[in-house]
């Protein structure tokens, strides 16, 4: 599972047909201590995240496992609104 800030949404009129009435949002990931990291990411909106809000999502086969995602083209989907993060002293 990869943490991730929504920070955007992409529109495509045009897109394969299994994806018509899918949220598409561009995510940032980060670490457990609110720092961004990585690259951003477009991912399958499957909770009615939005943008500012931290986020949990799945890639790979696990993406298409996600509700509603099976047999769809996606790499990338949105399965948590994360509440909080509680990292321990040691970290």
């Amino acid at each position: 599972m990869i943490l991730a800030r929504i920070v955007g949404t992409v529109v495509a009129t045009r897109k394969d047909p299994r994806l018509v009435s899918n949220k598409l949002l561009v995510a940032r990931p980060m670490d457990p201590h609110g720092k961004s990291e990585g690259n951003y990411l477009v991912a399958v909106d499957t909770v009615d995240a939005g943008v500012g809000e931290t986020v949990l999502i799945v890639s790979g086969s696990s993406a298409r496992m996600a509700f509603g995602m099976k047999d769809c083209p996606v790499d990338a989907a949105i399965v948590g609104i994360v509440d909080a993060v509680e990292v321990g002293a040691g970290d």
